[in-house]
């Protein structure tokens, strides 16, 4: 074996052993994660859609309810009703608060989706749950923060929620196990490309 590939080799051995260890050392093969999703970038629902995906490969019963976003046709609503049968869908804001400019429609509409939010979270059967935007009515103030977190952190242990939504609140960040930041590097539609079906809804 020549010289490259046999460091490679060993580089390769001392990584694996390296990374076993780690593994080794954890003690806990399960636990309900509260992972949240946010930042000025493009990608926090979509990040979250793709965990519901392999969670349906797995089995298992999810339910999403939308805060903010309305009754729009996207494309995730229509591949997700594919699975019916494991799928809970509800969509409880009016439109972007800029689209619906009323604080008491858009505060009574965050209220209707937390109570959908917490009768999901009652389900058994639910293994994991999406928050999409749940973040953008914290941040106006609809819906306490100490509320949320509280039922967030008394959710039976077994159960994951993910809550996307720009401007993560400082209390929501503390309690959770994992939060991605996504950040705009570079976005179509600052050269003038609008939203577009397939790609942004």
């Amino acid at each position: 074996m020549d010289a490259d590939k046999l460091r490679y080799k060993n580089e390769m051995i001392r990584r694996k052993a390296l990374q076993d260890a780690a593994v080794a050392a954890r003690p806990i093969a399960e636990k309900g994660l509260l992972i949240v999703n946010t930042g000025p970038g493009k990608g926090k629902s979509t990040a979250a859609f793709g965990l519901m995906i392999r969670a349906l490969g797995h089995g298992w019963k999810v339910g999403v309810v939308q805060f903010i976003k309305g009754t729009w046709d996207t494309g995730e609503k229509r591949a997700f009703a594919r699975f019916d049968d494991l799928m809970t869908w509800r969509v409880m804001g009016e439109g972007f608060t800029w689209e619906t400019q009323d604080r008491e429609r858009d505060s009574a509409a965050a209220r209707a989706g937390w109570e959908a939010a917490l009768e999901l979270m009652a389900d058994p059967e639910m293994r994991l749950i999406v928050l999409d935007e749940l973040n953008v009515a914290l941040r106006h103030e609809q819906l306490p923060i100490d509320e949320v977190v509280a039922a967030l952190k008394g959710r039976r242990p077994s159960l994951h929620v993910v809550v996307t939504g720009r401007n993560a609140k400082p209390e929501l960040i503390e309690v959770a196990d994992l939060v991605t930041e996504m950040s705009e590097i570079k976005h179509p539609f600052a050269a003038g490309v609008k939203a577009q079906a397939g790609i942004e809804f």
